[in-house]
């Protein structure tokens, strides 16, 4: 059997407050908002990793993992 991959980027929506400072400073349009404003993410694949959006979270309800 395969390893178990762990999913490259995990958001904790009860903890996001929608400050959007992860959405405004990722570089390749990875997240963006719902209509309650929280944090979504739209182009997982376009992620590079950076952990702008993990480092920035002032709530720390994003984590970058893989």
């Amino acid at each position: 059997m395969g390893e178990k991959k762990e999913p490259l980027i995990t958001i904790n929506l009860n903890w996001c407050k929608g400050c959007g400072i992860c959405y405004h400073l990722c570089p390749k349009g990875v997240l963006g908002k719902d209509e309650l404003g929280k944090v979504q993410i739209i182009k997982q694949d376009s992620c590079s990793k950076c952990r702008l959006c993990e480092d920035h979270c002032p709530d720390y309800c994003i984590k970058i993992g893989g």
